[in-house]
């Protein structure tokens, strides 16, 4: 059985990312910070959901409670997963926070933090750590590193230049990791999702004062929101051993919201 390492698990794109790969076979390590941060005026994933998911997949699913933002939590992720399972075979950044509301001159330092803290230096955390065990695993490799972007790492929205600029990061950060892997059998590339059922876009719609998260349904060419299971689909395809001409670049599950 493959094993993979999964932050931003306890609900959203994230959580439907760990039930998919546990459907199909892999043991998951599940992160989550699991807590309240400031900043993100809106709440965040709990223990309590990320214990619930795992309830529904024993034995395959751990939990654990683990920040982004500290690399000795990643690191902690990557060795329980060692333990527990034997080794590493694919790593999925999806921690990710909205925050903005305000034109880029009005952005606080606070929250441009928050956004780089946990959607860029999280994603680099989790590579910095996974990265060196899928490369213990033995030649020919099949690892995988997917990192989740968003159709905001692709076009300019309206008062989230801050969010815009951390997936564009998130790209970069991907292209980058994947030149540094040229030919060891493991793979870094990017999800851009559009605009999926999530509380995340609960909190965009709540920052452009929108009663109604169907508003957002009109910029997709499918005429409706992404549930996260579609999502997942597209990461989890990315996650395994079929995905290996795959690498360096961005698969756009966004519903057409870029084309």
């Amino acid at each position: 059985m493959r094993t993979a390492v999964v932050t931003g698990a306890a609900r959203g794109i994230g959580a439907a990312v760990v039930a998919r790969l546990a459907d199909e076979g892999w043991h998951v390590v599940a992160t989550d910070l699991a807590a309240e941060l400031p900043g993100a005026d809106y709440p965040l994933g709990t223990e309590r959901q990320l214990h619930d998911l795992a309830a529904r997949h024993p034995g395959t699913v751990v939990p654990l409670v683990a920040d982004v933002r500290d690399p000795l939590a990643m690191q902690r992720a990557v060795d329980l997963a060692r333990a527990e399972f034997g080794g590493l075979d694919a790593a999925v950044a999806a921690a990710a926070v909205m925050a903005g509301g305000r034109p880029l001159w009005e952005t606080t330092d606070d929250e441009w933090d928050l956004l780089f803290e946990v959607g860029v230096r999280g994603v680099a955390h989790l590579a910095r750590a996974a990265v060196p065990a899928l490369l213990e695993r033995p030649a020919p490799r099949s690892g995988r590193f997917v990192a989740l972007a968003s159709a905001a790492a692709h076009r300019g929205m309206w008062h989230l230049a801050g969010y815009n600029a951390a997936k564009h990061a998130v790209v970069g950060l991907v292209r980058g990791l994947a030149a540094d892997l040229r030919g060891t059998g493991v793979t870094a590339t990017a999800v851009s999702p559009g605009s999926t059922r999530t509380a995340m876009l609960e909190a965009s719609a709540a920052l452009y004062g929108l009663d109604d998260v169907e508003d957002f349904a009109r910029h997709q060419l499918v005429d409706r929101l992404l549930e996260p299971d579609e999502v997942a689909a597209a990461v989890c395809w990315l996650c395994g051993t079929q995905a290996s001409a795959v690498t360096g670049t961005v698969i756009h599950a966004d519903g057409g919201f870029t084309a």
